[in-house]
């Protein structure tokens, strides 16, 4: 399925009208092709999100050189032996969870600081998904800033799925105001409206704007 222009203008006209301040559509084409991100391109998008990243070095390597003004963002979980690998084809990441991870980054000092990074909350406590938990999450901002340099500039959450998202969304906003940081990635296809009137700066989309993902 090609990308969906009528939902992107939708979403745009969304953030046009309720957003509390600028928020970025982070267009989610994991397990999409080449041609769909192009469609998104003629329309417009320039942030993309990646899930893994050989997938995202062979969609976007080359793209990135024809069009200079992409950003893609990683979103999914990375592994600490892809992380030499993964800057050179990302410029935001996503799921920063943990601190072997900010220990991987340190070792390409002179790159990660070029980057720019969100620390993810597994703001539900939920065992199969990965993240800082809540209680924990101002602690981690302030190792990662204050101990170790890192360009952390936002917080990124993933409710729980069937649960009303906006007290999560509430609770994302309250860390991040305590550590300082004024970027929320918060909000997906199902509920990137609550995200946007939650003060969301960032939403990950991706069924929404390329359909249903081919496995």
């Amino acid at each position: 399925m090609s990308f969906n222009k009528k939902n992107y203008e939708e979403i745009s006209s969304f953030i046009k009208k309720n957003a509390q301040k600028p928020v970025k559509i982070v267009a989610v084409s994991k397990n999409h092709p080449l041609s769909s991100i192009m469609d998104a391109l003629n329309c417009g998008i320039r942030v993309f999100g990646e899930n893994r990243v050989q997938e995202a070095r062979g969609k976007f390597q080359g793209l990135k050189n024809s069009h200079p003004d992409t950003e893609l963002h990683l979103t999914g979980l990375l592994q600490t032996n892809k992380v030499k690998a993964s800057l050179d084809i990302f410029d935001v990441f996503q799921t920063l969870d943990r601190e072997k991870l900010v220990r991987e980054f340190l070792k390409y000092q002179n790159i990660t600081k070029r980057k720019k990074f969100f620390v993810q909350i597994n703001i539900g406590k939920e065992k199969n998904k990965s993240g800082i938990m809540p209680e924990e999450g101002l602690e981690f901002v302030n190792y990662c800033i204050n101990d170790c340099g890192m360009p952390v500039i936002g917080l990124m959450c993933i409710p729980p799925q069937h649960e009303n998202p906006e007290p999560f969304f509430s609770l994302l906003k309250k860390i991040a105001q305590q550590a300082g940081i004024d970027n929320l990635s918060m909000g997906m296809s199902e509920d990137y409206k609550i995200g946007i009137m939650g003060g969301a700066t960032h939403i990950r989309v991706g069924t929404y704007l390329f359909g249903k993902r081919n496995q």
